[in-house]
Formats: C-alpha cells, sequence, structure tokens
C-alpha cells in the first residue's frame, strides 16, 4: 500500500506519520510538504529512514503530478493547510491558495493517476460557533457551514469542493472535521505550546478578551487513529466529525498548563479580543463512533500532563 500524507512535516501531519509508520510495517509512506514556517523536515528525523520526503506546494500542479507520477499513491490523505486564524485575517489570500486551490490541485491529480481514496481534514471551525449558555448544543455532520474567520472559510470551501468531486468526477473521498489538537509537534504560535514557551521564561501569557471561548480538546495522536480508521473503512462521500468532549474555556486551558509548570497565574495577561472571535466549538462524535467504532482514548489530565513534558524536555 504506498500512502501520501501532504503536509506530513506540520503538527497533525507529524503525528500521523509516526502513527502510520509504526502501525503498518509493511506500507510504502510518503511525505510531501512545502515545509513553510510551520512545517519542519526534523520533526521526522527519527523515522527519515523509514518514509520517502518530497518537497512540494500542494498548490503547484506540476509538482504535484510529478510526485504522484513517481509515487503512485493509493491512498491521499492532505493535512497540508494554513491554519492559524490570526494569520488568516492578516493575509487571507495565502489561505485560499492553499486550502482551496491546493485542494483542488490534490484532487485532480488524484483523478489523473487513480488514486483509491482522498481524505480531506478540515476542522469544526466550518460550523461557525455555538452561544456559551447552551451545553445542550453541539455540531453534527448535518449542521449547516457557518465560518467565521478567512480560515475557517477556506476550509469550507475545500469542503464544498471535495464534496462536488465526489458527485461530479466520482472521487472515492471522505472527509474529518476535528476539534482543537494538541500534542507533540505543534508550532508555538499555538495557544497549548505557546503557554508552555512563555511561562517557561517567566514572560506575560497572552489571554484573549475574557478568557472564556470554549473549545473541545482532543490529543493528536486520538485524532490519527480517526484517520486510520476513515482512510481503511469510511464510507465513499462521507463526512465523519472527531471529537474528544473535552470542552474547556481558555482560561482554564491556561491555568492547567500554568499548574502542571508550576507557574504562577499572575502571569495571565488579557489583550484584545480576536476579531470575530468565535465563542464556543462543541462536536457531536457519535456517527464515527457508532459506524467506525472509534473512540477518544486519552483524557484531557493525561493527554496535557504528556504534551507539557514533551515540550518541556525539548525547549
Amino acid at each position: 500500500m504506498n500512502i501520501m500524507i501532504t503536509g506530513g512535516a506540520g503538527f497533525i501531519g507529524t503525528n500521523f506519520t509516526y502513527y502510520m509508520v509504526n502501525k503498518y510495517k509493511n506500507y510504502n509512506i510518503t511525505v510531501l510538504d512545502k515545509l513553510t514556517y510551520a512545517g519542519k523536515r526534523e520533526n521526522l528525523a527519527p523515522i527519515e529512514s523509514e518514509i520517502r520526503f518530497i518537497k512540494a506546494d500542494i498548490a503547484d500542479k506540476d509538482a504535484v503530478c510529478a510526485a504522484f507520477e513517481s509515487v503512485k499513491p493509493d491512498i491521499v490523505v492532505n493535512f497540508a493547510a494554513e491554519s492559524h486564524v490570526d494569520r488568516s485575517i492578516e493575509n487571507p489570500g495565502i489561505f485560499l491558495k492553499t486550502n482551496i486551490l491546493g485542494t483542488q490541485t490534490l484532487m485532480d491529480a488524484c483523478i489523473k493517476y487513480g488514486v483509491e481514496r482522498f481524505h480531506q481534514i478540515s476542522t469544526d471551525e466550518v460550523y461557525g460557533d455555538l452561544p456559551l449558555d447552551r451545553a445542550d448544543l453541539s455540531f453534527d455532520e448535518s449542521s449547516p457551514i457557518r465560518a467565521s474567520s478567512p480560515y475557517s472559510a477556506s476550509k469550507a470551501s475545500a469542503d464544498l469542493l471535495v464534496s462536488a468531486y465526489v458527485r461530479t468526477y466520482g472521487l472515492n473521498a471522505t472527509i474529518s472535521r476535528c476539534s482543537n489538537n494538541y500534542g507533540p509537534y505543534q508550532f508555538p504560535e499555538k495557544l497549548i505550546p505557546l503557554v508552555i514557551s512563555r511561562a517557561r521564561e517567566n514572560k506575560p501569557v497572552p489571554l484573549y478578551g475574557n478568557g472564556l471561548n470554549v473549545r473541545d480538546w482532543i490529543y493528536a495522536e486520538d485524532h490519527c487513529c480517526a484517520v486510520d480508521m476513515i482512510i481503511h473503512s469510511g464510507k465513499a462521500g462521507e463526512v465523519y466529525n472527531v471529537g474528544a468532549r473535552a470542552e474547556m474555556a481558555n482560561i482554564d486551558v491556561i491555568k492547567t498548563v500554568l499548574s502542571l509548570m508550576g507557574k504562577d497565574e499572575s502571569l495571565i495577561t488579557y489583550v484584545e479580543d480576536r476579531k470575530g472571535h468565535d465563542l464556543r466549538y462543541a462536536l457531536n462524535p457519535a456517527k464515527i463512533q457508532t459506524t467506525l467504532g472509534w473512540q477518544s482514548k486519552t483524557d484531557f489530565k493525561t493527554g496535557i500532563k504528556k504534551t507539557v513534558n514533551w515540550y518541556l524536555e525539548r525547549f
């Protein structure tokens, strides 16, 4: 089995590459990555001899076709994306190019080279947000798309494009929409590694607004397990929500990290809120649980402790 993992040197892509290498010793695994600021080839150094690496931009048609011609992948899993909301507000154009046109380029190549399954990694952010005072509400796969930021709009656009390719061209494709990931290899602009890096040096830890915005947190390895199940057993054309039902306010996440590090909460510094800041994300993962038997295995208390220790060992 030949599997191509695009964006495999980024945060979740790196975790997925390790997961697949460790589980499927007989698979030929190729990582295709542009190596932007958030993608680091050194992330894959311990398994470099067990994979093939191709440096390429998923929006570069010639480079993508050359890679497909060489690798002849059976399955393509697309983690490649611009993903930081703040950066999308400052420069939306690069998000549209990578997240929409890049996805189109990959799917065109999948059709041309007869790829058996294309899987699109999406996000819960495509659904928009929920009110803080309605804990009974959550998003399922039939919830309407209501993107709030240029980032989430670009990912929603890509999802719609994937669905269109399934119907128009018969592409065998699936989509997963996951909640906030945490774990090893995440770029330090994101909340948890940012808190760790700043607190380690006793620097102020920025917190948007009042810190009450809520996210559902999932350990990256659990997400990888879900994707593995989807690409092997998921039904073509289907969307699967991947969530851990581990909702926490941002301020509580930060306080948990500071406590694990033995740091005082006085480091928390409130800053002006993000434009269009979503209030609450909550996914209903019942579909993937009932149809594929997936369950999130890592509770937040265990996962965040492992995550903090991993970063402290490397900073």
